[in-house]
């Protein structure tokens, strides 16, 4: 028997609109410190605003290549770019308008855990639930300090919010699934013809779909979250009679997400003369080339996040040391032996590579895949989904993010860096934990919610799921990458607080 999910909705007292404002200002107030406390990054950043700057100016998107005009490039997906862009437009040239923008935009974000926490709870548990959401993702630090740098994050997140957010609305709508009238689960109005295109915008299946293709501009893994919709809405409607049910919910996705990608692919094909529609893992500048076999042989082996700066990131640009790699590199002497002749022949060349060098590098990973299968398949990226969630995020500061051996990180590093890294990787885990406890509280309830509730959370759930396993096997496993997890984490940590309230 379903209990508590159709109750009257409450008033809102001047206590909640008062913590309201408090989170929303101290959202803001801790981004804006992060926009005048931390450095600019020097890395893609630069990459990004030449490529708004040239879009401004001359309305080619590209690179500055040695030629009169910019070179037309597909090296990344336009999205966030044509948002440098339009701030740019609009502010003026500066990093620091472009910049307290995005910190606006990441209280968007907040915003937008909030109204998910409120769909994944009965309605007299809304307005709490709401409202603790907004404060955990309000004072966390791990998204905020993004806003200060010109790189994708924020913005991907944005998307990627409002795509779960819609999506677990639908998820957690009404059981029925028709065109309907205002209020049902799809949200759409009266089925007449000339209410079609409304029907259509009011449509959560189409609008998720819709912020997941113009999140796609900004980030190409955010696809992801249509794998995760994907797999769990065939296991819901798996039987015959709701097969309809899953056909028309796929269609609205599908068209909504469709929709943002047209432009991007029709550029690619009239100007490079390609089908490009997303990004691939390797979008080169002419005449690079990709280090495929390289990047293979450092999943069989690689780790820790600081390893990633001695290996995939120096590749063509920098030397190559041996004495950079950890025993785990190496099977035995002879492969130590093979690798070392390898960065031997890449520093003869002026750290430059061919085909045929990272080939054999290709060959090192095949082998050391197949004598040991069960380490490269699992063991490896079992390891890497711990520091992708549990490692200290420093990112963009200072610290080193290292605590363990205590006695040893205190003496090298110094009490400061080991105090705030052991209180960020607390932190972390502390979020983990809590959306952990959430959906532990929703399954032991599970028989007084409605069950579309309950659909809602395993969707975010296996969203986290998915992301984390396909991040486990890209080149270079960033801490940051997981930051879209974070809205889904703040949205279930609710509610593990959230409870009813009696009806005013």
């Amino acid at each position: 028997m379903i209990k508590n999910d159709g109750a009257m909705p409450v008033k809102t007292s001047p206590v909640y609109r008062w913590l309201w404002i408090g989170a929303i200002a101290v959202a803001l107030a801790i981004r804006i410190t992060f926009v005048f406390s931390t450095s600019p990054d020097d890395g893609d950043g630069v990459m990004y605003e030449q490529l708004a700057t040239n879009l401004r100016i001359t309305g080619i998107y590209g690179m500055d290549l040695g030629q009169k005009l910019p070179t037309p490039l597909d090296v990344r997906v336009p999205g966030y770019p044509v948002f440098l862009a339009a701030v740019t437009r609009v502010f003026g040239g500066e990093l620091l308008p472009q910049m307290l923008v995005q910190a606006v935009v990441d209280v968007g974000t907040c915003l937008l855990a909030a109204v998910m926490a409120a769909w994944l709870v009965p309605l007299d548990w809304r307005k709490r639930a709401a409202l603790i959401a907004m404060w955990l993702a309000a004072v966390c630090p791990f998204l905020a300090n993004y806003t200060a740098v010109a790189l994708t994050e924020v913005v991907a997140t944005f998307w990627t919010a409002l795509a779960l957010a819609a999506l677990v609305a639908a998820c957690a709508g009404s059981e029925h699934f028709t065109w309907g009238r205002a209020g049902s689960s799809d949200g759409a109005m009266e089925a007449a013809p000339r209410d079609r295109v409304r029907a259509l915008l009011s449509n959560r299946w189409f609008l998720g779909g819709l912020a997941v293709g113009i999140g796609t501009m900004v980030r190409p893994e955010t696809p992801l979250l249509l794998v995760a919709l994907g797999a769990l809405l065939i296991w819901r409607w798996r039987r015959a009679a709701d097969w309809g049910k899953l056909a028309r919910a796929g269609a609205f996705v599908i068209v909504g997400f469709v929709i943002p990608l047209i432009p991007w692919t029709a550029r690619n094909a009239i100007t490079l003369h390609e089908f490009q529609p997303i990004t691939g893992q390797y979008v080169l500048l002419p005449g690079e080339i990709p280090s495929r076999g390289f990047d293979a042989w450092t999943r069989t082996w690689l780790v820790h996040y600081r390893d990633v700066y001695m290996t995939a990131w120096n590749v063509g640009d920098q030397p190559l040391n041996i004495s950079d790699l950890p025993p785990s590199a190496f099977d035995s002497d002879q492969e130590r032996e093979r690798v070392k002749a390898l960065y031997d022949e890449y520093d003869a060349n002026c750290c430059d590579f061919t085909a045929e060098w990272d080939a054999q590098f290709g060959v090192l990973a095949r082998e050391r895949a197949a004598r040991h299968p069960f380490r490269t398949y699992v063991k490896i990226p079992f390891e890497r989904s711990f520091v992708l969630w549990f490692r200290p995020r420093v990112d963009l500061s200072q610290y080193s993010g290292e605590v363990w051996p205590p006695s040893e990180q205190i003496q090298e590093q110094g009490g400061e860096d080991f105090v705030v890294s052991l209180l960020l990787g607390a932190t972390g885990i502390f979020y983990v934990v809590l959306a952990l406890a959430g959906v532990a509280r929703a399954v032991a309830r599970r028989n007084e919610w409605r069950p579309s509730r309950l659909w809602a959370i395993a969707f975010l759930v296996v969203f986290c799921v998915v992301r984390t396993v396909y991040f486990t096997r890209v080149t270079t496993p960033e801490p940051r990458y997981l930051l879209e997890c974070y809205p889904p984490l703040f949205a279930l940590g609710a509610i593990c607080f959230a409870r009813p309230r009696k009806i005013a």
